[in-house]
């Protein structure tokens, strides 16, 4: 009984429920670990008596919560101040404001950001802690918008180095707003990955979310490059027709996309380009960039200086270098000044061309520009976790509990930022991974959003059946990214497909947050709309986070589907596509090369005729839907005609904005990821083509019939 008690306080969940209706309750030595991993021992009686004489000790007798959260219409819960407690306020700019007696809703008046609070009681107690004060809202997209949704690697030009750069996305971005009218361009996360070879192809398993990866870079764009000279000028142009051979192996060969090749290239490009002299003006521009980001910049660039001498995985450095602040590290900063210098350079030429990219799409009229994906966590022996070690959950793991369509769980690798420290710390972590993120956006997409509440914590060794969930302070949470989507003018879209618990949806539709609502997910699950949006038990996400998996057509094999939503019944505050990068492309859905595929490697989750049989019938169920509603005039068997009708759908839903799957405007058949295989399907590493499996460049993407007969409609629809 007291360690159930003991696991409430600390937000841990001792039970947690599979499906509809049931129960499971959370095993006894899960509590155990998961309060170890908050500090917390729990391991027997006495330990649990100690523990929570500590609690009411600490933070049952606390003046003040570890942060403060206000917002307009809605103070902060003071009530455990003793009467006549005064309140001070020190402002993040700098001023004071004296509140006099305890009066919560004054807080409610300052100005928005983060501020300090202190509170001195009749007695003397004093306390302070960080106030946080937010808007009410997230901005709203501005009108309603469609644009595209692209895995940035993907999409290759004939001027890129084997993948699709930062000079793409500009020119994408460029192009699309002005001859297609496109309002947006949302990308996979660009964040640092953990270097190899052999590198994690994954965008969702990064070392750092807070800085992006230099491999996206267009060396050519960068200023330094008209300097070079001499063997310098040689060498870079030997690197230069390498990085075309490179390219035209993905384009005219099959090859697959090569990221760790298309580093070595671009890595001795940018030591080549490290080594010209910076011009005045950009010289002053860097050292502005090196004083904005401070001591996380430094951190960044120091774990990487260090991972180039003794390897990625921090946690096998050698004794003194795994604590950032240590002597031995301080040392070893100091004579890697150098490579710490390089590092810090790249990241600052790489938000360059994000903001060059950003004013691109503003430029061609987007009213959204680019939307940034925030991944929900970073690989265990990464920059960030070596930097902020405090912060996240030592010998845990993030993942899915089991549930109706997976009973064994998942486990994504991914430790989670510990609730307790990011509140101690007034959320600062999590406040500049935000700002980063949001400074050259203009919405932010975040995968995994109900993760802003909970999360699935597993212990290490253990199978994913054996964790529990973990609560984070969700209002702190969202005020937060209030506050930062704020200052930055930008939208946020949350990805919330999959096992989403009551409230968690209302939550976010209050805050502005938009949800994600995929074609083939939105039925009614649960005898009634619910939401607009009824994919609460119906779509989960499969071996990884963002991941999202189509319920079966008829689930039981007896009785119909559940019924499809009209477009009426659809919520206005969303993001409507038809596909996503970890589901099988529109013509993969319509040809059935999608079963035939899971078939090949083995996936299907039944006897592949009645896999196929499923396939037909949600498949005839749809067309029949578009028919009936008079969006297939061209009628049924005709593919392309088929990938307009569902947009045309689209179209018909109150959606803010819709997005179109790049690959999709070319009837591309292959997905990008293939959700439960590692080595046996490509993922992460193809480029976009069309039906036949050739690659399409950007300059062939920009010429394509098919891609402006599709792009068209949405024109129109939208007019």
């Amino acid at each position: 009984m007291g360690r159930a008690r003991l696991a409430r306080l600390h937000g841990i969940a001792t039970s947690y429920a599979p499906s509809p209706g049931k129960s499971v309750q959370t095993a006894d030595d899960t509590v155990v670990a998961v309060l170890a991993a908050l500090g917390v021992d729990a391991s027997t009686p006495h330990a649990v008596r100690s523990a929570l004489a500590a609690y009411e000790d600490g933070a049952g007798r606390a003046l003040l919560p570890h942060t403060v959260v206000a917002r307009p219409d809605r103070p902060p819960d003071l009530t455990g101040l003793p009467e006549g407690t005064a309140l001070r306020v020190e402002t993040e700019g700098g001023g004071t404001a004296d509140l006099g007696a305890t009066d919560p809703a004054a807080l409610t008046r300052l100005p928005l950001g983060i501020h300090v609070l202190e509170a001195q009681t009749p007695g003397g107690r004093t306390a302070r802690a960080p106030l946080i004060v937010a808007p009410d809202r997230v901005p709203a997209p501005p009108g309603r918008s469609h644009g595209f949704l692209v895995q940035l690697y993907s999409l290759l030009s004939r001027r890129s180095w084997g993948m699709g750069d930062l000079g793409d996305l500009a020119d994408l971005a460029a192009w699309s707003g002005r001859a297609l009218g496109t309002g947006f361009v949302q990308l996979n996360p660009l964040h640092a990955a953990v270097p190899g070879p052999p590198t994690d192809p994954s965008p969702y398993r990064p070392s750092s979310r807070r800085f992006p990866d230099p491999v996206h870079l267009r060396i050519e764009h960068i200023p330094e490059y008209a300097d070079l000279a001499g063997t310098a000028r040689l060498r870079a142009d030997e690197l230069a027709a390498r990085a075309h051979t490179l390219r035209s192996e993905v384009l005219e060969r099959g090859a697959l996309i090569d990221r760790d090749a298309v580093w070595a290239l671009k890595r001795e490009a940018l030591e080549l380009l490290w080594a010209v002299p910076l011009s005045p003006g950009r010289r002053a521009a860097y050292c502005d960039f090196l004083a904005e980001q401070g001591q996380a910049l430094e951190d960044h660039a120091t774990w990487c200086a260090i991972a180039e001498r003794h390897g990625p995985d921090w946690r096998g450095w050698p004794d003194g270098l795994c604590d950032p602040r240590s002597p031995g590290t301080a040392r070893l900063r100091h004579r890697l000044l150098d490579r710490i210098d390089f590092h810090c350079r790249l990241a600052w030429l790489t938000d360059q061309q994000l903001a060059a990219a950003q004013r691109a799409a503003r430029d061609a009229g987007m009213a959204i520009g680019l939307v940034h994906d925030l991944a929900v966590g970073v690989h265990p022996s990464g920059a960030d976790t070596w930097a902020q070690q405090d912060a996240f959950a030592a010998g845990m793991s993030i993942g899915a509990p089991p549930d109706a369509f997976n009973a064994r769980g998942q486990d994504w690798g991914l430790p989670p930022w510990r609730p307790d420290a990011l509140a101690a710390a007034g959320y600062a972590p999590y406040r500049e991974l935000l700002r980063g993120l949001l400074r050259h956006a203009g919405a932010l997409r975040i995968d995994h959003v109900m993760g802003l509440f909970r999360l699935w914590w597993v212990p290490e060794g253990r199978p994913p059946t054996e964790g529990a969930y973990v609560r984070y302070d969700g209002e702190a949470m969202l005020s937060v990214l209030a506050l930062e989507a704020q200052r930055a003018g930008a939208a946020v879209i949350g990805e919330d497909l999959g096992t989403v618990e009551p409230g968690v949806r209302d939550a976010l539709a209050a805050r502005g947050v938009l949800g994600t609502s995929v074609l083939w997910f939105e039925r009614d699950y649960g005898g009634g709309v619910r939401d607009a949006a009824p994919r609460a038990e119906a779509a989960e996400a499969v071996d990884g986070p963002g991941a999202a998996r189509a319920p079966e057509a008829v689930p039981d094999g007896s009785g119909a589907a559940a019924r499809i939503l009209a477009p009426g019944e659809w919520r206005s505050g969303c993001l409507a596509t038809v596909t996503t990068h970890d589901l099988p492309t529109t013509a993969a859905r319509l040809t059935g090369a999608d079963v035939a595929l899971r078939e090949r490697l083995g996936l299907l989750a039944g006897p592949p005729e009645r896999e196929r049989s499923r396939a037909t019938y949600e498949l005839a169920e749809w067309m029949g839907e578009l028919v009936r509603r008079g969006l297939l005039p061209e009628g049924q068997g005709d593919e392309e005609a088929a990938v307009k009708a569902v947009h045309r759908f689209l179209l018909r839903t109150p959606a803010r904005m819709v997005g179109v799957w790049l690959p999709d405007a070319v009837g591309d058949r292959r997905p990008q990821n293939l959700p439960g295989t590692w080595d046996e399907y490509p993922n992460w590493r193809l480029p976009i083509a069309g039906p036949d499996g050739r690659p399409h460049t950007l300059e062939e993407l920009a010429a394509s019939p098919r891609l402006h007969a599709l792009m068209r409609e949405l024109s129109n629809g939208k007019r």
